[in-house]
């Protein structure tokens, strides 16, 4: 099978990436063609069926050669242009994650109108979607972003629902957490204090925390996400949600608690590292999350982190498995 990855150099398409080499096989079937696209590509898997395609995904054309050189079973869309930087950035947020998902889009279309079969498609989309939270949060609850981000991948999905119902793709939305731990760089997202606060309390590092102590989010560890791309590959698409979208299931918990967690696996002393200054921006975005009721990602057999300890431990450690 031909699987294709786009965002491949990102922190979560690396480790896809690396998993999925590793393995060899998908949904019981060998993989022959591994291609990994992003615009830079850094520290490939090494097995025979890596194929790199260095480029811009804002360059329709060059996207449209690489998607037909031959026809791809599974594509998974990564790529995105985040949080804050789509919101300052409007051309290249609209490139990237509006125009670029279309093109993919279009590409399945295309390979069905070849005689192909429709690739698995599983999109990237984010629980920014939901914008400003309802009380609870369950499979009936409406997404009403109030991001740029949130809007772009609400769009996805909707373009993921109606390219699904014209049989063009078979097409999964996965609506991400926070994943952590984020190797620390500029990449514009304003949810990194929750990887950073892993990262330096683990390292013994004291570190200043934008939220309150009770300012409450929902998060995952990296090798839970890959897991639950995997495993959205090999759901019949027949068993989704006529919209295609599923909010996974993932850890809800405060500031406090992640820093509780964060001492009993690296010692008690990280307790006394953490200084609490909220920032009302941050915690109005990532520090009021409600209780979540995922049950459809439930019975579809998407799981997340067995516990906070669990999450704190697969964090800085992304080769292991959930």
């Amino acid at each position: 099978m031909h699987v294709l990855i786009t965002g491949a150099n990102g922190f979560v398409g690396r480790a896809l990436a690396r998993r999925l080499a590793e393995a060899g096989r998908l949904d019981g079937r060998s993989i022959d063609r591994l291609t990994l696209v992003d615009l830079a590509l850094e520290g490939l898997p090494e097995a025979d069926a890596v194929h790199a395609e260095a480029g811009d995904l804002a360059d329709a054309p060059w996207l449209r050669r690489v998607v037909a050189e031959r026809p791809v079973d599974v594509i998974y869309h990564l790529a995105s242009i985040p949080g804050g930087t789509a919101q300052q950035q409007y051309a290249l947020a609209r490139q990237v994650n509006l125009e670029a998902t279309t093109t993919l889009l279009e590409s399945g279309k295309a390979q069905v109108e070849a005689g192909q079969r429709a690739p698995v498609f599983v999109f990237a989309s984010s629980i920014a979607v939901f914008g400003t939270m309802p009380p609870k949060v369950d499979d009936e609850t409406p997404p009403r972003p109030v991001m740029a981000y949130g809007a772009q991948k609400l769009i996805g999905e909707v373009l993921v629902a109606d390219f699904s119902r014209r049989g063009w793709i078979d097409g999964r939305s996965l609506r991400l957490p926070g994943v952590l731990a984020r190797p620390p760089a500029r990449t514009g997202q304003l949810s990194a204090f929750m990887s950073d606060i892993i990262r330096e309390l683990a390292a013994g590092r004291p570190f200043v925390c934008p939220t309150a102590p009770g300012a409450t989010t929902w998060a995952s560890s990296l090798p839970c996400i890959v897991d639950q791309l995997l495993h959205a590959a090999t759901v019949a698409g027949d068993r989704w949600p006529q919209g295609r979208a599923l909010t996974l299931p993932t850890q809800r918990f405060s500031m406090a608690e992640l820093v509780d967690a964060i001492a009993q696996v690296h010692g008690s002393h990280a307790r006394d590292l953490v200084r609490y200054e909220p920032d009302e921006r941050i915690e109005a975005l990532f520090g009021r999350f409600p209780p979540l009721d995922t049950a459809a990602a439930d019975a579809l057999g998407f799981r997340g982190d067995a516990d906070l300890p669990s999450l704190v431990r697969q964090a800085l450690a992304p080769g292991r498995t959930s």
